[in-house]
């Protein structure tokens, strides 16, 4: 029988190209019958629409999904990160979690409306992002979104005392294991 752990290295940014391809490798291997996966995870951040996708189709494929944070797991790939259902971290990481913007193209210009529809937009992707950390983590709402305005960046200790990881260990992957990358 095939091996059934395939492990994922997510190396980049929160984009739709690496989400794309993710999703992609995670529903081939699953058409091969596997059914656990170790997301690892090293990201800055990056787009908040993919990475709340891809933290939704994680958490809804029928297989066992661990994540592991080998460097740094920024911003949006937090959420990311909080789709395993078991949460590993090297002993050397990182966890930022702050809060969110939009960047504004040079000579763009706006008008009461469409800044008054974008500033609800942030609210809410703000509020969903809190929402995931806080059902992932057992933290209520209220604090995980004091945390996320001011900005916090955690140690994998602090990490693990805020219930983003489950264990801290240095081991990866066995020896002989299927690793795909995604960069």
């Amino acid at each position: 029988m095939a091996q059934q752990t395939v492990y994922i290295r997510y190396f980049g940014s929160i984009d739709d190209e690496r989400v794309k391809k993710l999703m992609a490798a995670l529903e081939q291997k699953l058409k091969e019958g596997r059914e656990r996966f170790v997301i690892l995870i090293s990201s800055p951040g990056g787009q908040v629409f993919q990475g709340i996708s891809a933290y939704n189709f994680l958490k809804g494929i029928p297989a066992e999904v661990i994540t592991y944070n080998f460097g740094s797991v920024d911003s949006i790939a937090v959420c990311l990160f909080c789709a395993g259902s078991k949460r590993f971290c090297v002993p050397h990481g990182r966890f930022l979690i702050h809060g969110i913007g939009f960047d504004v193209p040079a000579g763009a210009r706006f008008d009461e409306k469409s800044l008054g529809e974008r500033i609800t937009d942030l609210k809410n992707e703000r509020e969903t992002i809190c929402r995931i950390i806080a059902d992932n983590t057992g933290k209520k709402l209220e604090d995980v979104e004091q945390d996320m305005l001011k900005g916090i960046t955690l140690t994998p200790e602090e990490a693990k005392g805020y219930g983003l990881v489950h264990e801290i260990k240095t081991e990866l992957f066995e020896k002989q294991a299927e690793v795909i990358t995604i960069t």
